[in-house]
């Protein structure tokens, strides 16, 4: 159970990452004019799931 939850949040986090880089690129390639605040949602999201990932990683010893 703890396995698959982990597995979980790491499955969102690379998610999130994935759309990151695909929402700098766009920025980067023009395609994305105005700073809606996405990156920064994107960034702040994947770091509350790295620190829930590491602290349960703590927690459960994996």
């Amino acid at each position: 159970m703890r396995n698959s939850y982990l597995k979980q949040l790491r499955s969102q986090r690379e998610e999130l990452e994935a759309r990151l880089e695909l929402h700098i690129a766009r920025y980067c390639f023009g395609d994305g004019e105005v700073d809606d605040g996405t990156e920064a949602e994107l960034r702040q999201r994947i770091a509350e799931l790295s620190d829930e990932i590491t602290e349960l990683e703590t927690q459960w010893g994996e």
